[in-house]
């Protein structure tokens, strides 16, 4: 488990992260989202005990990491965006180094290599020099590197960053499997894996945090009614003001699309406007091509949670 409390960072006159307070559950998989300069690798950098805190607290399995950093490291395995491998030694060799030096015992030391080769897939590469390795194999060697101690806590720093799709599913995976054994904090600008991947979300903005809750609860909070998408026939202005007019809609703004202009119609909380939508088109003279429900992705809950930001700052 991870507690945070009104953990801050300041150099000089520049807060990197403002008072930060949240709480990752044991065998969680948090999302930590933010654009860059939001604050992410700084939070992370502190919470692995490589940054002190200007103020505030955390802890990692009830320990500080001001009071009790040796615990909290012994606890954590971390993977920052670029990973700390040696390129000149065997996978195999480089593992048994990182175990050596995490403090896993003579005795188990064989075993855990094993182990956390096959979690990660690197096994049938673990001869291989590490500089002949693709980066999406030197990105799962780092996880291992990670892994290797069995730690309670995982810090992802942007782990599929530079993978093609293969990879990014491959890795996502392999995240995934671990959900449960381990408490995982992962930062991504991919926002897609994390609606697949994450238990929780944390969005933070200008070092603060600007949202927080599962991707579903996120998404209910900030959709204000339902969503339409309609395709009509006609010209844009007319269509928009006809549509707009219709009892119950909030909300009317156009989109170009391939097959031609489209609406996004948001409603009002517990109305459906479907069928004075399509009285009101076909009244007027123009053609319905598409009426439909739509739902909010975590994407639209990101750029909507940072732009309100950035508007009140």
């Amino acid at each position: 488990m991870i507690e945070v409390h009104e953990l801050t960072k300041k150099y000089g006159d520049v807060t990197a992260v403002d008072s930060l307070s949240f709480k990752a559950e044991s065998g969680e998989i948090m999302g930590f989202l933010g654009p860059n300069g939001a604050g992410k690798t700084t939070t992370m950098r502190m919470l692995t005990c490589y940054l002190p805190p200007s103020s505030g607290t955390a802890s990692v399995d009830g320990f500080d990491i001001g009071e009790a950093s040796l615990e909290v490291r012994r606890r954590i395995g971390y993977l920052p965006e670029l990973p700390p491998l040696y390129l000149d030694m065997t996978v195999d060799a480089y593992l048994a180094f990182v175990a050596k030096i995490k403090g896993v015992p003579s005795a188990q030391l064989r075993s855990r290599i094993d182990d956390t080769m096959q979690k990660t897939g690197v096994h049938h590469v673990a001869r291989t020099i590490i500089g002949h390795l693709s980066k999406g194999y030197r990105q799962r060697v780092g996880l291992a590197q990670a892994l290797v101690h069995n730690p309670s806590v995982l810090i992802l720093d942007e782990p599929t960053v530079g993978l093609d799709p293969k990879q990014i599913i491959e890795i996502r995976e392999t995240i995934k499997s671990l959900r449960g054994e381990h408490t995982i904090i992962l930062s991504t600008h991919i926002l897609p894996e994390v609606a697949m991947t994450c238990d929780k979300v944390v969005i933070i903005n200008n070092g603060r945090i600007v949202g927080e809750g599962s991707p579903e609860s996120l998404t209910a909070q900030l959709q204000e009614g339902e969503i339409l998408r309609a395709q009509v026939a006609g010209e844009q202005d007319a269509v928009q003001a006809l549509l707009t007019a219709v009892p119950g809609v909030l909300e009317v703004q156009h989109e170009e699309t391939a097959a031609g202009g489209a609406f996004l119609i948001t409603t009002a909380p517990g109305q459906d406007v479907r069928d004075p939508l399509a009285k009101a088109v076909v009244d007027g003279g123009f053609g319905l091509r598409e009426l439909r429900s739509i739902d909010m992705s975590l994407e639209d809950v990101f750029l909507r949670l940072t732009n309100e930001e950035r508007v009140e700052a």
